[in-house]
């Protein structure tokens, strides 16, 4: 019972770190809490498709800067998707970098735009690599007849 003991541990630890340093926000609680016997893979399905979308809006948002007459408006538009997505799974950093991105897009800075968009990228990735840690230590508590901790 050791290896459970010592999963769930890390998983408590690692979903604590995740609030800590500001990756998630209470907004993911909320959709754990939608999670039940019925559905046990809801928070899964639903961050896939968060990465999925983002993925796909961060493609496009380079296309959209290189361009050589950037569209401000399409820009803002695949930014306010990405703010909208990543607040509703609870991405706080990834939701925050978003904020000053569109004030870029409003006043047509290139410059702050590809900043905004390499922070933007940064952000992501570090959440979704946390996220995919959580899932695979959530795996691993399950595989080895555990159960999620309370939180």
């Amino acid at each position: 019972m050791d290896v459970v003991v010592q999963l769930q541990r890390q998983l408590t630890d690692h979903t604590a770190s995740l609030f800590h340093e500001g990756f998630l926000n209470e907004q993911f609680n909320q959709l754990q809490q939608l999670q039940d016997e019925s559905n046990p893979d809801f928070v899964v399905e639903v961050v896939s498709l968060f990465f999925e979308d983002s993925d796909r809006l961060l493609n496009e948002l380079a296309k959209a800067l290189e361009q050589q007459a950037v569209d401000y408006k399409k820009v803002d538009a695949h930014v306010h998707q990405l703010k909208g997505s990543s607040s509703s799974i609870g991405a706080q950093r990834v939701q925050a970098v978003c904020i000053p991105f569109r004030n870029f897009c409003e006043e047509q800075n290139i410059e702050g735009c590809l900043k905004c968009l390499q922070q933007v990228k940064h952000e992501y990735s570090l959440v979704k690599n946390k996220l995919e840690t959580l899932f695979k230590l959530e795996q691993q508590l399950i595989a080895a007849g555990g159960s999620f901790p309370t939180l």
